[in-house]
């Protein structure tokens, strides 16, 4: 995995990174957006363009936010995975 969102995005979905995703590896979920691990190309488009600082390199992601490093991860093991998001 690349880039991670954390819980800044939750309930703010702003999707400003999703239209410049290249590779549209980026997802809606209930709460929030996830980022796909096996998808991303690690290009870091989308970190800059997130009005809520919530994207991170996953080595970057700040210590308090660490279970979201994992929760990107499993949300698209889950029974429920997160959706293409409507632009």
């Amino acid at each position: 995995m690349t880039y991670v969102i954390v819980e800044a995005c939750i309930g703010v979905k702003d999707r400003a990174c999703v239209d410049v995703c290249p590779v549209d590896c980026i997802y809606e979920g209930e709460d929030q957006l996830y980022i796909h691990p096996d998808e991303c190309i690690d290009c870091g488009a989308c970190e800059p363009e997130c009005p809520v600082t919530a994207i991170f390199p996953e080595e970057d992601v700040p210590p308090a936010q660490v279970a979201f490093v994992e929760k990107n991860k499993e949300v698209f093991n889950s029974e429920t995975p997160p959706g293409r998001p409507q632009r």
